[in-house]
């Protein structure tokens, strides 16, 4: 009784947020994806106008603005995919390991899946996109896992710092290891590379649709765990002693987010940054209740990769900038300025 009282105080306390204001930030991002989802269709080298997007959306190619338009709804659809898979993956993994760090490409989790494609394709040949998506989901789960455990070595186990420390170095000690994979063979190099940097470019129907279960599966196993993550916040024995199996829903909710992350750097590349800056800012605006925070991180992280994606073809135009590079510019300041507010010694 005392525990449940706890748990109930503590989500009041953790969020002043009313459920109507909640759901009105709810709909206010899944309006503000739309919008974007809409100006992804009609900028690029060519501006399309609403005409050619309404007319592509029917499958319509007759005319240069249906053709140009009809060309961006998979990117479209990759980058919103790819987005949320981030937002959410990285909202799990902070809950998960109760880390405001936590994030796929600071954990080296994007890293790991890298490194793993990029074995498979220099070592074993491998070239369909099933075998890149297997490959990208077995190296994030092992760097996963490989982190976690380096980071509770020692007197007071998984620290936010520690864990922070342990991925940083785990994703040099990676990065190196993906370059002298490559070095040797100049042929898929310049493939790689440009792999590496992350992207939505170029994205088709044929790309995105293997990547589909391990998206659904991954983001059904994250939103089943919205409670058992509001358990895990309490801390492991308060989380146990109201019936939690810790390491069982710490399991399942790190299996979620390691398929989102596996699926999303297979087909587009590592993408950094989007699984931190998203739970934060959504934190702000829906609280901490994980039940609210996991679908609002979605949509959030959809929105933020979409938004990077227009940015880089509006500032190079008539080239393009990948998502990859703009996220990280984004993502850099961010995580500077969560250094600061966290305070480092209180990490």
């Amino acid at each position: 009784m005392t525990a449940s009282f706890a748990i109930h105080r503590r989500a009041r306390q953790g969020s002043t947020k009313s459920a109507s204001s909640r759901i009105l930030w709810l709909s206010a991002c899944g309006v503000l994806l739309f919008l974007l989802s809409i100006a992804s269709l009609s900028v690029g080298t060519r501006t399309v106008d609403w005409v050619d997007i309404v007319a592509a959306l029917h499958g319509h190619t007759s005319s240069i603005g249906e053709a140009a338009a009809s060309a961006r709804i998979p990117r479209t659809l990759l980058a919103v995919l790819a987005g949320g898979a981030l937002g959410l993956a990285g909202a799990v993994m902070q809950g998960v390991t109760r880390n405001p760090l936590a994030d796929p490409g600071l954990l080296g989790v994007n890293i790991g899946a890298s490194l793993t494609v990029v074995i498979g394709i220099a070592w074993f040949g491998i070239s369909s996109s099933d075998a890149y998506i297997w490959a990208a989901t077995a190296g994030a789960g092992a760097t996963a896992i490989f982190v976690y455990v380096i980071g509770s070595l020692g007197r007071d186990g998984p620290t936010p710092l520690k864990l922070a420390l342990a991925g940083a170095a785990t994703s040099i000690a990676f990065a190196s290891l993906v370059t002298a994979v490559i070095l040797p063979r100049g042929d898929i190099a310049g493939g790689i590379r440009s792999w590496q940097i992350g992207g939505v470019g170029g994205a088709t129907f044929e790309r995105i649709l293997p990547v589909l279960p391990f998206l659904i599966t991954g983001l059904l196993l994250s939103f089943a765990s919205a409670r058992k993550l509001n358990s895990l916040a309490l801390g492991d024995e308060l989380a146990a002693g109201l019936g939690e199996r810790v390491a069982w829903a710490r399991g399942i909710a790190s299996l979620g987010a390691v398929l989102l992350c596996g699926a999303t750097t297979a087909v587009c590349g590592p993408i950094g940054f989007v699984g931190l800056v998203v739970p934060h800012a959504c934190r702000l605006i829906v609280g901490v209740d994980h039940r609210w925070l996991l679908p609002v991180s979605t949509l959030c992280g959809s929105a933020l990769l979409l938004a990077a994606d227009i940015l880089g073809r509006i500032v190079a135009r008539p080239s393009e900038i990948d998502v990859g590079i703009v996220t990280a510019l984004i993502g850099g300041p961010f995580f500077i300025w969560i250094i600061r507010r966290q305070k480092v010694r209180e990490l």
